[in-house]
């Protein structure tokens, strides 16, 4: 019967020529359409893509940013698209037109939206693209996966650019954190100075402490040595007097001695007379010499007394005038220094306040949150910093105030006292010249009382011894002469005795009073010393804790300088934020290009159609002869189908292996299993084709629309709706398609024997419904036939 069929074939051009058609359905239609869209995605170039660069331009921390400009570069240096750069309205009327399938539209204010990224409300970048997807859908897809590159590419420009204004930005902080680290440690170091400066003020403070408790102590004494001073000089003023009136006396007395010398040497005559009026005078005069001589030996007295006592007091003076030349040496030392701690904590508090507010600054500018929240906590930090300089700024600019105020006090103090040394010095050279003119008075007033004794004892004698009494009244005359002249000059000289001892008693009266305000002065120095030495503690302590904030603040900004300096700042490192992931692709089983994608579907696809069309020019049911069994009748039938099932899948697999060059992992595998598929989709469309003839056409081509829904043979089967997912399995060409992909990419050649074994199954199992079939209708059609003649 096989034989026979093939005869009938070969031998009947009719049929021959169809069959043989036929058998080029399955290239025709798998490898015509994959040729067609064998690679589509390599030829993009040829798509017309309008390109509308309407970008102006921004400054992004004074870096020049063009987008656009940048896009349209990159673009041209790319041929993924046949790119047109044209303006807005040529490439709207172009997609109207169809000259363009799409059209990307880069606004004015791209590049400006950019360097909105710090602003509280930053704007995105919106890049616009037009599609005509009425001219084919498929466009759209491609745009879409076209424009995400471009965006890509557009935010790695972006990320690059922020990327760099920020690493710029991070390595100025860098400078300026080092050079604030610099000025830390000069604030330290200063802060050091002046805290050893405010050791010494302390100590300078609590020395003059000491030295103002003994000059008060000193000032106890003075005033007491004055008050004696002021009793004695008074004493002597009144006594002075006594004096004074002692030596007009004694002048009267001396000019009646004169005047009875004159008398008795003018005339012995009156001798009795003037002897008796000279007794009388000598013995007044001999009275008055001895209350001179009792008067002079006070006074002379009480001058010693003066004279002793008055060293100690120029020695305190001057004691007290060289405490008070160093106490305005030292407050002018002090309050020079405590106006340099005052500039200095001024330029601290200035200092503090400006590096807090670039600290805010840079915290506002910040990207990285967690280097915000460090910098805010840093500038939180600073504010009680800047504070407290402030307050030690201020007190020590009072310090300041107080010092030269004590300094001018002081200087007072060195003055008056300067004065009062001069003075007690003046007073020293009169008491001494006073003392040493009282010696000689008391000597004359003693020669004076012995005088008036040999006048008295002469005056006696006299009436006895006349004959001496012209020698005696010549010496008398002489005598009486002598001291008239020394006492009218005593007497001159006690009335400047006298002026001189109650100028004297009123300096020393003032001297006294000056002494006790002198004294309050230094009482009130002494306190303010103490509060001096308290604030200048307070001072030294509060410096101490300013220091050792110095030096932490420094520490800080030298390990932030230094962590600034080691920040990366280059084209890498730009690249490299920009576009940290680089994406490589690695396939599993590398498919290269559409075509070898979708060949195992178009190539099953092929071969089903092919053997489905083969029925038409072939009959499948109708013998070329009487067969002589229903095994003969099959085999005939089923023995044309495979010879036509090796044919058409031949020659398909010729076309798409050296026509379209689609590379396979094992060419004798590649042949043998698509051999099993088209002999397993005859072995199907035969027996449906068979039992029903052209509803089993039907049939099939039902068959055929479910296996393109649900053989995933283009999207994987889990896009596909849950209810067609379950014929999946059951649909030979899901088979079919799975083995191919096993022999064409992935090589894994289990899975394509796996597969053929499945696929061989079901073409045993409709080949042997098909037997069964011929088997019956051999006996219900030649048999029945046979047996009629019979009966």
């Amino acid at each position: 019967m096989l034989a026979k069929e093939w005869r009938a074939i070969l031998f009947r051009p009719k049929v021959l020529i169809p069959i043989v058609a036929v058998l080029f359905i399955p290239l025709l239609y798998s490898g015509s359409f994959l040729w067609a869209f064998w690679d589509p995605y390599g030829h993009l170039d040829r798509l017309p893509v309008a390109v509308v660069n309407e970008d102006r331009g921004a400054n992004l921390d004074g870096h020049s940013l063009h987008l656009g400009d940048d896009v349209v570069k990159r673009l041209k240096k790319t041929h993924s698209f046949s790119w047109h750069f044209v303006n807005r309205d040529k490439a709207l009327n172009g997609l109207q037109n169809g000259d363009y399938y799409m059209a990307i539209m880069i606004p004015a204010d791209f590049s400006e939206h950019a360097t909105t990224v710090q602003d509280a409300a930053p704007q995105p970048l919106r890049l616009k693209y037009i599609v005509n997807e009425g001219a084919n859908y498929l466009v759209g897809k491609i745009g879409d996966s076209a424009v995400s590159a471009i965006k890509g590419e557009i935010g790695k420009n972006v990320t690059k650019a922020y990327a760099e204004a920020m690493l710029t930005k991070m390595k100025e902080a860098g400078k300026g954190l080092k050079e604030a680290a610099d000025g830390a440690e000069r604030l330290h170091e200063g802060l050091q100075s002046a805290e050893q400066g405010s050791r010494r003020l302390t100590k300078g403070v609590d020395a003059a402490e000491q030295g103002s408790a003994r000059l008060e102590a000193g000032m106890q004494k003075l005033r007491e040595g004055t008050g004696s001073l002021s009793r004695y000089l008074t004493e002597l003023a009144d006594k002075s007097i006594v004096f004074d009136q002692g030596l007009q006396a004694a002048s009267s007395g001396a000019s009646q001695v004169k005047n009875g010398a004159s008398a008795l040497q003018a005339g012995l005559g009156q001798l009795a007379a003037g002897a008796n009026r000279l007794a009388d005078g000598e013995q007044q005069a001999q009275a008055g010499a001895t209350r001179l001589a009792e008067g002079l030996n006070q006074s002379l007295t009480g001058l010693q007394t003066l004279q002793s006592r008055l060293p100690a007091l120029t020695d305190g003076t001057t004691k007290l005038r060289s405490g008070a030349e160093q106490l305005s040496q030292g407050m002018a030392q002090w309050g020079q220094k405590a106006g340099e701690a005052a500039a200095g904590a001024d330029r601290v508090s200035e200092g503090l306040a400006q590096y807090a507010a670039a600290l805010q600054a840079l915290s506002e500018k910040a990207v990285d949150p967690n280097q915000k929240a460090a910098l805010q906590a840093l500038s939180q930090q600073l504010q009680p910093l800047v504070e407290g300089s402030k307050a030690v700024a201020v007190g020590v600019g009072k310090l300041a105030d107080t010092a030269g105020q004590l300094q001018d006090g002081a200087a007072r103090l060195a003055g008056g006292t300067a004065s009062l040394v001069n003075g007690q010095q003046a007073v020293q050279d009169a008491i001494d010249k006073l003392v040493d003119g009282q010696q000689k008075l008391a000597s004359g007033a003693s020669q004076l009382s012995a005088a008036h004794q040999r006048l008295g004892s002469g005056a006696t004698e006299l009436a006895k011894q006349l004959g001496r009494a012209d020698r005696g009244a010549a010496r008398l005359a002489a005598g009486t002469d002598q001291l008239a002249q020394g006492v009218g000059a005593l007497a001159n000289g006690s009335d400047k005795l006298v002026s001189g001892t109650h100028q004297l008693a009123g300096g020393a009266k003032r001297l006294n009073d000056g002494t006790k305000e002198l004294a309050q002065g230094v009482n009130s120095l002494h306190h303010g010393m103490k509060k001096l030495s308290n604030g200048g503690q307070a001072l030294t302590n509060g410096l101490d804790s300013l220091t050792k904030g110095a030096a932490k603040m420094e520490d800080r900004l030298n390990e932030g300088a230094k962590q600034a300096a080691h920040v990366q700042a280059n084209d890498r490192v730009y690249d490299m934020i920009a576009d940290p992931v680089q994406k490589k692709k690695q396939p599993l089983h590398h498919v290269p290009n559409y075509g070898t994608g979708f060949a195992p579907y178009f190539l099953s696809l092929g071969l089903f159609v092919g053997a489905l069309l083969l029925t038409i020019v072939f009959p499948l049911r109708e013998p070329v002869d009487r067969p002589t069994s229903g095994i003969a009748w099959f085999f005939g039938k089923w023995g044309v189908l495979v010879v036509a099932a090796v044919f058409q899948s031949l020659l398909a697999d010729v076309w798409l292996l050296y026509g379209l060059d689609l590379h396979v992992q094992s060419v004798g595998r590649f042949l043998l299993f698509t051999w099993i598929i088209s002999l397993t989709f005859m072995m199907i469309i035969q027996f449906l084709v068979t039992l029903f003839d052209n509803p089993g056409r039907f049939l099939a081509i039902l068959l055929l629309i479910a296996q393109l829904i649900g053989s995933a043979g283009t999207y994987p089967i889990e896009l596909v709706p849950y209810k067609l997912q379950s014929l999946h399995p059951w649909l030979p060409m899901t088979h079919a398609i799975r083995g191919l992909r096993a022999v064409i990419s992935s090589g894994d050649f289990a899975v394509m024997w796996e597969e053929a074994t499945k696929l061989g199954i079901v073409a045993v199992i409709f080949a042997a419904g098909t037997l069964l079939y011929f088997h019956f209708l051999y006996r219900r059609r030649y048999r029945t036939a046979a047996e009629e003649p019979a009966m």
